[in-house]
């Protein structure tokens, strides 16, 4: 019976650490990362890059609530209908639902078909087009802030790591010094999937880059994901469930 307190240890900070979180979503912080100095939240529109369906749900939930909650404008540009299976018709339109519950608008979703952005390992997509793709979504909604993925995915996805390749070069030729871009921060496997304790970790690792933003509507993130129901099989539902991406976001700004 060594392990009987270890496993409760284990129970106790995770239990704490959900609480944290739910005493966020009844009590939600003033402060954001998009505050200015003074401390006065400005309204945004950002641009949240992604590459597949079921991304904006899976990873960025903690941030759109955030962001939606303090009145942002949030548009969602999906580079593919994720058809790697032939589902790419209904993958679409199941982002449009999960948007709906992330209260981001269907006029500001659009998802793209391009033969050059097909979802799929080994699937290379030029950062060169995906800047052009990124440059004219910013222009057509006066986006000030653009959000995606590191260098690494989360996952490693191939077409994760393209869209932040697209967005670092988009940055790169960019003549308006104004836009600022962020990326989510990738984390170890152990992290990846330790819930909401991670919160303490993505605290503890913050520097004056970096904003943690923890998730004040959970339970939306759950409602979201289930609107990809292709995808709602057994395992999405533990990952959605362990994943930390489902309680905190550490953003990282990414520099010019």
């Amino acid at each position: 019976m060594e392990w009987f307190p270890i496993l409760v240890s284990v129970i106790v900070v995770w239990l704490a650490s959900l609480c944290k979180i739910l005493h966020a979503s009844f009590y939600p912080p003033q402060s954001s990362f998009l505050d200015n100095n003074a401390g006065s939240i400005q309204k945004k529109n950002v641009l949240l890059v992604i590459a597949h369906p079921d991304d904006e749900s899976m990873f960025f939930s903690p941030t759109i609530n955030q962001l939606t909650s303090r009145g942002h404008n949030v548009h969602i540009l999906c580079l593919s209908t994720g058809n790697a299976d032939g589902l790419g018709d209904v993958r679409k339109e199941e982002l449009y639902k999960a948007s709906a519950v992330l209260k981001v608008p269907l006029q500001q979703v659009t998802t793209l078909d391009h033969p050059d952005f097909q979802d799929g390992f080994g699937k290379v997509w030029d950062s060169s087009k995906l800047s052009k793709t990124v440059e004219k979504n910013v222009l057509a909604h006066a986006i000030d802030m653009i959000i995606t993925f590191d260098n690494y995915g989360v996952s490693g996805h191939c077409n994760h790591r393209d869209v932040h390749q697209g967005v670092q070069r988009f940055m790169l030729d960019t003549s308006n010094k104004k836009i600022e871009a962020w990326e989510l921060v990738s984390s170890n496997i152990v992290r990846k999937y330790s819930g909401p304790v991670d919160i303490w970790l993505s605290y503890w690792i913050l520097n004056g880059e970096m904003h943690c933003l923890l998730n004040e509507h959970p339970r939306r993130t759950y409602a979201a994901m289930s609107q990809h129901l292709s995808q709602w099989v057994w395992f999405r539902k533990l990952f959605v469930s362990f994943s930390s991406y489902t309680y905190v976001n550490t953003l990282r700004k990414i520099k010019k």
